[in-house]
């Protein structure tokens, strides 16, 4: 029998204890910390849906709306450090593999590598942001332009931000189709919930992802039209995105409903939080 493959039970386990109760509660704080992101953003998009907005619907009003309550630059150390343990948790999952049975496959640890790497550059702006450095700041409208115009000046850049605004389009796509498919079953403790959270969870998943497909679909769609167009200025951010569904014929009712998938999702990470294998 080959026994060159096996881990030792040294690499079993570092790796018990990779997985153990320090990453479930990195895990289960990151999800908390993207919920509360995505709560206040819904909140803030809903406010302009009315008429009262006068924030960024996107990270940076979120931070900003945070850091005026009280204690407000607690709430954002203990944001930007949730964080950090969601960047942490997608690191162990690159390198130790998710839980279920495709777990360990190359793409789903690469995918757990390109989301640590996303949530490290988030949990950075967010402290920076609390360290009272300016990071984070920038709207997110301001930073897809930035970014678009300066892909835009390298050798076939007008082609990389097509190709990426496609990319971004399949993503919502996928993100919708795995909304409406539950594919988050898989993720959840099932058995330790009662038969109304269950329903419960299920309203926050399909709304929270349908949502946030569209706007994924949508802010893809401008990134398009920048590179066919050849005008960087017309890619717009998580803000600019939101606020083109009230330009639509159905008018702030659909940024409404739109704000309040993201209110959803937010709790539905709350729900990840609780319930989600790690």
């Amino acid at each position: 029998m080959e026994t060159s493959a096996l881990p030792r039970p040294g690499a079993r386990r570092v790796r018990r204890v990779a997985k153990g109760s320090v990453t479930e509660g990195a895990a289960r704080a990151g999800l908390t910390a993207r919920g509360v992101i995505h709560l206040l953003v819904g909140v803030l998009a809903l406010r302009i849906a009315f008429g009262d907005g006068t924030r960024q619907a996107d990270r940076s009003g979120a931070l900003a709306a945070l850091g005026d309550e009280p204690f407000g630059a607690v709430l954002l150390w203990a944001l930007g450090i949730g964080l950090c343990g969601m960047a942490v948790w997608q690191l162990s999952e690159a390198v130790w593999g998710a839980t279920g049975p495709d777990g360990r496959k190359p793409r789903k640890r690469l995918a757990a590598l390109v989301s640590c790497a996303f949530y490290v550059c988030v949990a950075w702006s967010v402290l920076c942001f609390a360290a009272g450095s300016g990071g984070g700041s920038r709207s997110s409208d301001a930073q897809s332009r930035d970014l678009t115009a300066r892909a835009m000046d390298m050798p076939a850049g007008r082609w990389m931000v097509g190709a990426a605004g496609i990319g971004i389009v399949v993503a919502g796509v996928w993100i919708g189709v795995q909304a409406l498919r539950r594919r988050y079953h898989d993720e959840l403790e099932r058995g330790a919930m009662s038969p109304r959270t269950r329903h419960l969870v299920d309203v926050t998943g399909l709304g929270g992802g349908v949502a946030r497909a569209l706007v994924f679909a949508v802010a893809g769609v401008f990134v398009v039209r920048a590179a066919v167009e050849h005008r960087p200025e017309r890619t717009k951010g998580l803000d600019d995105t939101l606020r083109s569904f009230a330009d639509t014929p159905f008018g702030p009712w659909l940024l409404a409903l739109v704000a309040a998938g993201f209110v959803l999702f937010g709790l539905f990470s709350f729900a990840l939080a609780r319930w989600r294998r790690v």
